[in-house]
Parts: structure tokens; sequence; C-alpha cells
């Protein structure tokens, strides 16, 4: 199967095709009606609401949509528009044609959006209901369990289950295994036979097993998904009476060789396998008062650099497999990055600016949990300050240019209140906190510095770089750094970066984008499920797998 064209992660509710978004008052229905003919790409047809990457693309757009151009919505309950089916998972023609490299891909936006409906819940005060109402099978459970609670119709044939163990000899890809015991806590032997069983569990049992909230006969489901989310929607202090901001197109240019934003360039050297990310500090008068926020709306510089680092990000890692390693630059006045972030101090709790600074958040996790080597690069005009410094801790290196001699022109960094917690990495920790593994010498000696302009030495000693190089060995030590890191495997840079990148803490999240990320990583190049006669080849086909039974 061909990965072009490319990939285009924006998209609008004028041209969804497989999800329909409704509003009442405080609750918003997400209903999936996924298009049969509107895969992604051909060889595969999306039968019984399975899904590809495009649909997914439309639900993270959705979700999006909600939170900032629905402030009054407090609940969303996603449910399913087809009879007798709620949703049926990952399309399993469309893996079976697929790319290693495209269903990894994929299974991480999955795992992203599914995680940013948990993110919403536990720091915007958005809630999530899966109003199950029909079949739910593989990612669709997968979808329900990242909701809040989960009602299943209780119809006598409607279940729950997780099949790809028993049908498709792979693993439930988005975080389903995880999310059955670290988040409902369903017994370790129950959830043994729910994982290796393909009919599933409804009815009562499903409620005993812990797998679904409640279960509920088909007249009166209507009526308690309806009752359920206004229970959930009085606990939110999102504003009924407050104005949403339409996410109006990002200004946006694809070259062969680069992708230009307003305020985020990547330019791309195919010969020596890099993109390099430049970000722009703001520039001009910036809005300080929630009416100038609220007046600049789309246009507010926080929300707009969090919308195209997202799309470039994204754009980046679908489109451009073969460039494994991203320089990261920034370009501007620190002191603007740091106005910037006493703004979204002040303001935290305003709904906009909560959104606007969850949307960062989120951003700079997809750095980190993307199968990228990050160089951060910090020279002359660099603006690596607070919340940008996020760019630099978030990389697996960090070169800063030492011109002591000219301090007038030497790069300085700052460290910024926001960089202790404000955009927190998957494993809940601030990158300060994982750099120093939450030691508190290392971290009460970088606060003390706290809105210090710091030079080389200075953040060298703090340990907040890598190397600091002068003038005369920048060139060097940095090329040599980067054709060393290019030249090297991919896949063990891949899985090299991601344990250390996590280092310490573990929970829900890691243990997702972790241990069964890894491990499906892992089976989707095995025989057993992406050989002539592996699983996941023959399913549909009428052929039984061939294992190889040796235990490995």
């Amino acid at each position: 199967m061909t990965e072009s064209p490319r990939v285009d992660y924006q998209t609008n509710p004028t041209q969804y095709r497989h999800w329909k978004l409704t509003f009442d008052g405080p609750v918003a229905t997400l209903s999936a009606d996924f298009a049969e003919d509107g895969g992604l790409r051909p060889g595969y047809k999306l039968k019984l609401n399975s899904y590809d990457l495009g649909v997914d693309i439309e639900l993270n757009d959705a979700i999006n949509r909600v939170r900032f151009e629905h402030p009054e919505v407090r609940t969303i309950v996603v449910t399913s528009a087809k009879d007798k089916v709620f949703c049926s998972g990952a399309n399993i023609f469309m893996l079976g044609v697929s790319s290693h490299a495209w269903k990894v891909n994929f299974c991480k936006f999955t795992n992203e959006t599914r995680n940013g409906l948990e993110d919403s819940s536990a720091h915007s005060g958005l809630k999530f209901l899966a109003a199950v109402n029909g079949a739910c099978a593989g990612g669709g459970y997968e979808l329900a369990l990242a909701c809040d609670e989960i009602i299943l119709v209780d119809d006598r044939s409607s279940a729950v289950s997780l099949p790809e163990v028993p049908l498709l000899g792979v693993l439930p890809g988005t975080g389903g295994l995880t999310r059955v015991t670290d988040k409902r806590h369903v017994r370790h032997d129950l959830a043994d036979i729910f994982c290796t069983t393909s009919e599933g569990v409804r009815g009562q049992r499903a409620v005993e097993w812990r797998l679904v909230d409640e279960v509920v006969k088909p007249n009166q489901f209507a009526a308690r998904v309806r009752e359920r989310a206004l229970e959930l929607a009085a606990d939110s202090d999102r504003p009924a009476e407050a104005r949403g901001v339409s996410l109006t197109p990002l200004s946006r240019t694809i070259e062969a060789d680069a992708l230009r934003y307003a305020n985020v360039t990547v330019e791309i050297d195919r010969s020596k396998r890099t993109a390099t990310f430049t970000v722009k500090a703001p520039r001009g008068t910036q809005p300080k008062t929630l009416a100038e926020i609220e007046a600049a709306g789309a246009s507010w510089y926080p929300l707009v650099l969090a919308r195209e680092l997202e799309d470039a990000i994204l754009s980046m890692r679908t489109n451009e497999l073969d460039i494994g390693t991203w320089l990261i630059k920034t370009e501007g006045d620190a002191d603007a990055v740091l106005a910037m972030d006493a703004v979204l101090a002040e303001h935290k709790n305003n709904w906009l600016v909560r959104e606007t600074i969850g949307l960062l958040r989120r951003t700079f996790s997809r750095l980190d949990v993307s199968s990228r080597s990050l160089i951060a690069l910090i020279e002359q005009h660099s603006c690596f300050a607070g919340s940008f410094l996020e760019l630099a801790l978030a990389c697996d290196r960090s070169y800063m240019l030492d011109l002591s001699n000219e301090p007038d022109k030497s790069p300085k960094i700052a460290v910024g209140e926001l960089n202790f917690g404000t955009f927190p990495m998957a494993t809940d920790q601030s990158r300060l906190a994982r750099r120093f593994y939450e030691e508190t010498g290392p971290l009460e000696a970088v606060r003390a510095k706290v809105g210090q302009a710091l030079n080389a030495g200075d953040a060298l000693a703090l340990g907040l770089v890598t190397s600091t190089p002068d003038d005369l060995d920048w060139a060097d030590e940095t090329r040599v750094a980067i054709e060393e890191r290019v030249a090297m495997s991919p896949d063990a840079l891949t899985g090299m970066e991601a344990n250390l990148r996590f280092n310490g803490v573990e929970n829900m999240a890691t243990r997702v984008f972790g241990r069964l990320t890894a491990w499906q990583n892992w089976i989707f190049q095995r025989p057993n499920a992406v050989g002539e006669k592996g699983a996941l080849k023959v399913y549909g086909k009428g052929d039984k797998a061939a294992f190889d039974w040796n235990r490995v």
C-alpha cells in the first residue's frame, strides 16, 4: 500500500465524512456514521463503523471545535448513528494492506487523540460519556474506554470486546489493555478471559466485570444517556455564557522541502535527512487583558502557535518518514515570550486561556513521543525562554553557542515559572523534574534563576544544556553530532530515545505509549501477524492463520 499522497491533518465540520456533531445546551453529541467509501487510502471499505486515520483526523478536529468554539458544552456524548453497531474498531483490511510505518503512526495518533479526551476531562472540565448503542469492538471499545463513563444498551446482542488477540494475532493498539486494568480496574483473570475471547461481554456481566458503568434497556437508553450527560455537566466549570472562538484555517504554505506558517517554519535537507523547525517569538503589541484576548480570538498568538506547531509535527511524522533528525531552533525576543507566559499565568483560570494552555501542553507532548531524534540549537537571536524552553527540554540533546568573549552577542536562555508544571509530559512530570529526577538540589538551583537571562556558562553549570561550543568549534561540533546521529540505526534510536525520555515516573499514559506500543510495534512485524499466513493478513479471506508456535 503506497503512503502517498500527502496526509493533511487540517479539516473542518463542513468537510466531515464520518462524524456528525450536534449541540443541545451543555451537551454535544458526536455520532459515528463512517462513510464506507470514505477511506483515506484505496483498497478497503469502512464497513460497520470501522475506522482509519482519516476518521481520527476528523475526531481530533471535532474535539478541538468543542473545546474552543463551544465553551458552553460541558459533556460530549460519543455514540453511533448506525443501527446495531457502535464502532467495530480499526479497519482490519486497512491494517492488512498498510506498511509497518503507517500502522505505527496510525496507532500513535489514535492514542494521542484518546489521551486528549482524558486530558480535557482532567484539566478543562469537559467530560465524555460513551453511549454504546450497538456492537462495540476493538478500537471502538478503546474509544469508549477513553471516555469518563460508558453506558451500554441492554438489547441482548450489543457487547463490548477486545478481539485482537484471538482474531488478528495482534494487541488492542490504542491503550485497551492498559485502560482495562489501570483505569477500569478489571480483575486480572477476568481481563484475561475478556481479551482472549472474540464474542465479548454484554448486559449485567459487563457491569459486574467493570467493563462498563451501566446497562440500560433500549426504550430507556436515550433518556438515561441525556440524564447522565447533564449530571456530568453539572460538575463542570466551563462557562455557559462565553462566546466561542472560531478556529479559522491556518495560514500555511506547503513546499517540496518546507512547511511555512506565520510563526513556525520547517525546512527539510533531504541529503542530510534532517528537518529544521524554527519557532518565532511573538512580534508587536500583544493582548494583555481578557477582553483583548477574546477580541483577538483565533488570531491570538499562543493559540495560533499551538495549532501551527501541532500541524507541523503531525505532518512531518506522517509524511516524512526518512527525515529522522529534527533540529529545533527559536527566533525572536525572549522578553516577548516571557511576557506571553505572564499573560497565560495571570489568566490561566479563564476558559479560553486554559484551553490554549491545554493545546500547548498536548502539542509539546507530541514532541516527546515522536520517534525522531530531537536536537536543540541555541544560537544568536534564539529565544529559548519560558514556554519556549520546553522545546529545548524536550530534546535529546541541546547545544548552546558560547560567546563569552562577546557577552552582548551571546545567546541566552531563561527559565520561567511555567517550566515547573504548566506543560507536563505524559508522565505528569515537568520536563525539568524529569531532567533532574525530581532531585531537590538541582531543581532549587534552577528555580533560583527564574526570569534571569542565562549565558552558555550559566546554563551548562545548571545542567540545562548538553554542550556549549564556542564560535570556533560550533560548526564542527554540531555538524559531527548531527551526522553521527543520522548515520545510526533508526530502529535502535527510536527504542533508545523512548526509554531515555521517559525515565522514572510511570503512569497509564506512559504504559500506553511505552510498554503497550513497544510490544505492538514488535508484533506488527512478526509473521504470526503479518506473514503470508499471519492472522492479520488472512482475516476475512476464509483461511486459517498459520502460527510459528515458538514462544519468544
